[in-house]
Parts: structure tokens; sequence; C-alpha cells
């Protein structure tokens, strides 16, 4: 089951809506939920920002929440995909050799452009690294997401057309 802080105050509107975006996107989760008045460094650390939602104890939301939003995000993380240092999705696929992994990442490059969204690619043999980011803003965005859901199924159909048998 997913791990979800809440980090909130008293009396917040914007944090009870988190809170019911959060219950309504249908993701089983454990919420604990943290008034940052109560503890000094969290008031100053968040004080202008709450809601602050982190998911597995990495930062997730700030401000707010839609169901469909965290419902992706959870989806991407039980894909296998990792937040690094809070500013990253990154995953490794592997294949058979390098030539499935090629083609996965001409696939990667088609939805990217689609998107205008463009995520590093890493290939070797038998494997490609994405990594994905929003360049303007130097973090995480609901694009990133999008993309890493597209991604991942993207890997998924090929992997059946690869494991299907010959004749």
């Amino acid at each position: 089951m997913i791990s979800v802080t809440l980090y909130t105050r008293a009396n917040c509107p914007l944090c009870e809506k988190a809170k019911a975006a959060i219950r309504a996107s249908g993701v089983p989760v454990v919420l604990t939920e943290v008034d940052i008045d109560r503890d000094e460094a969290l008031r100053v650390r968040y004080t202008d920002d709450v809601p602050v939602i982190h998911v597995d104890g990495n930062e997730a939301f700030r401000h707010s929440v839609d169901p469909a939003a965290f419902a992706a995000y959870v989806k991407v993380l039980d894909g296998g995909w990792r937040v690094i240092d809070g500013y990253h999705l990154e995953k490794e696929f592997t294949f058979p050799d390098f030539a499935q992994a090629l083609a996965f990442t001409n696939r990667v490059g088609a939805i990217a452009e689609e998107q205008g969204h463009h995520p590093d690619i890493h290939l070797s043999w038998g494997k490609a690294r994405v990594t994905t980011w929003t360049h303007d803003t130097d973090g995480l965005t609901r694009s990133d997401f999008e993309l890493a859901a597209k991604i991942q199924l993207v890997f998924g159909s090929q992997l059946s057309v690869v494991d299907e048998p010959g004749p």
C-alpha cells in the first residue's frame, strides 16, 4: 500500500480539497496528516505551500492535486519508475538484444514528438534508460507522469509482440 503524508494546517480549504482528491483517486493509501503549525521547522519550510503531498517519502505535489494526477503519479511509480532527487523520473528497460532496445527508443521518440515533451534516452545493448523532467521548471510536472505512463504502455505492448512464439 502507498504511504502518503499530507502536510497541512488547520482550517485550510486547499488541504481539505487535496485530501478529498487523494480519496477520490481510488488509490488505496495509508494517509498521514501533519499539521505544519505544530512543528517550527515544517512551518518555516512549507508555510506558503500547503498542502504539500509526499508519496512514499518523495514530494509529489504542492498547493493542489486532482484525483487523476494523483492516480497517474502512483501508477507510474507502481510501474517501476523512480523519482530521482525529487526532480526527475527514471526507469531502465531491458530487452533481449540491441535491435529491440533501438525499436523501443524510436517508439519513445515518436511519443515524445507527439507530446512535445522530450526525455533523455540512453541506449545500449539490450537496455534503454529513460529520464524525464520538465526543463522549464527544472522539476516534475503532470506532463512527465503522462509521458512515463505512455512509455510504460509502449514497453508492455513491445514485450507482448516480442514474447509471442514464432511460426
